[in-house]
């Protein structure tokens, strides 16, 4: 058993349930309506839901002939509203078993591909704030999506502001197993109810049901 000295967490599926898929899609259709697209075709939308990239977003821009800039600008606008209303009206929760988090002496840090500012909503909204002792999301930019996790990019800002010296990253999807391996660092699956019959294609060091899970793991 390793001694882990830090360990870092995603957090829509992990901390807080992830959002629902038509949340997003509607969230996508009114950024296209935006910028004067009103019948957006569906595969353009779970392209834009699904992890898009930079030059599959100037792709899908062109076909409509609209500027990327633009539309990423009020996609991500209407993105994060449709999150922080799903906060506040109680469609989206955190998980009863986050409280876990605060038994862990490890130093602790959140590392997600949402937004920076809706991560912030989140610890404020939840009162996370003190579990925490780094944090990062990313901006609202076009560039920002190549910084994305399976990118290591905010794993190894994370583990450099902490000092690091043995880390464990706990995620619900294949790319946080990967950034976390690529980061160097161990890694934990955990899995919910939304992916408990998800078949990974990576082998993750570790897999838990939950967070009490991750609290065993590193007590040893």
């Amino acid at each position: 058993m390793t001694n882990y000295d830090t360990v870092l967490f995603d957090n829509d599926g992990v901390l807080v349930e992830p959002p629902a898929y038509e949340t997003q899609a509607e969230a996508t259709r009114r950024a296209f309506e935006a910028v004067g697209v009103d019948e957006a075709d569906q595969q353009h939308i779970d392209a834009v839901i699904h992890g898009v990239t930079v030059d599959g977003l100037r792709e899908i821009c062109t076909a409509y002939d609209i500027g990327a800039t633009a539309f990423w600008g009020a996609r991500e606008h209407h993105d994060e509203q449709s999150q922080l209303n799903a906060f506040e009206t109680g469609v989206r929760d955190c998980y009863d078993d986050v409280s876990a988090v605060a038994k862990l002496s490890q130093a602790r840090g959140l590392v997600s591909n949402n937004h920076h500012s809706t991560i912030e909503y989140v610890l404020d909204f939840f009162e996370l704030d003190s579990l925490f002792d780094t944090v990062y999301g990313r901006s609202k930019t076009i560039e920002s999506l190549r910084l994305k996790k399976p990118n290591s990019h905010y794993l190894d800002r994370a583990l450099t502001d902490l000092d690091a010296d043995s880390a464990l990253y706990v995620g619900d999807s294949e790319s946080d197993v990967v950034a976390a391996h690529r980061a160097g660092m161990d890694s934990v699956f955990v899995r919910r109810a939304h992916c408990r019959d998800v078949t990974l294609p990576v082998s993750p060091t570790y897999e838990v049901q939950n967070l009490h899970g991750v609290v065993e793991i590193l007590d040893g």
